[in-house]
């Protein structure tokens, strides 16, 4: 099987940024976006999933945030649908219920090749530090449609907007590792009656 690895670049007048993965990783990272809450979030996101990412962003954050977290969703998205190719041999599905100190929130995904979000999050909060808790649905929405999956997230119940935004990226992360991994009992195939994971 050949790597599975891809670097994206986007330039925009709003953000220039660099993206590299490999889904076969150990979970390194090198993150820089400007906006250190993301950075840490991308960074719980790089290591729960295994899948290593160098992130680096330079935006318009005199204006404020959501142009870099959103276009960082894309180039990420982006890059992880390009190193999945045909998406031969992954496992697809994956569910999982996680747990941080009072917060629980599930995650749930298939590689489908068709994109969807389905959101189901309300913060306690509207900033965590400086950082806008609405740019979390934002990143979720730009990687889920770029990336070609489709993705469900709920939080469950919580009184922490850090704890909430954090269980979404580590339940994200752990459901990206199972769904991602190889199955070796159909490693050669397509895991889909159609033939195709490509939409």
């Amino acid at each position: 099987m050949s790597a599975r690895i891809a670097k994206i670049s986007r330039k925009t007048n709003e953000t220039d940024i660099s993206v590299s993965v490999d889904l076969d990783g150990t979970g390194k990272n090198t993150i820089e976006t400007g906006v250190g809450f993301f950075d840490h979030m991308l960074e719980q996101l790089s290591r729960h999933s295994l899948v290593d990412m160098n992130v680096s962003a330079k935006g318009d954050l005199h204006i404020d945030d959501h142009h870099t977290v959103e276009d960082c969703g894309i180039a990420l998205g982006q890059a992880v649908n390009k190193a999945l190719g045909d998406r031969r041999g992954v496992t697809r599905y994956a569910s999982l219920d996680l747990a941080m100190d009072e917060a629980l929130t599930s995650a749930a995904i298939d590689v489908s090749g068709r994109p969807f979000l389905v959101w189901n999050v309300e913060f306690t909060a509207s900033k965590i530090g400086t950082f806008d808790t609405e740019l979390v649905r934002e990143f979720f929405q730009a990687f889920s449609q770029h990336a070609g999956i489709t993705l469900h997230i709920r939080n469950h119940y919580a009184a922490n907007s850090h704890h909430i935004a954090e269980t979404c990226f580590k339940a994200v992360a752990r459901v990206l590792r199972t769904a991602l991994e190889i199955d070796p009992r159909q490693a050669d195939a397509i895991p889909s009656t159609k033939g195709t994971l490509n939409g």
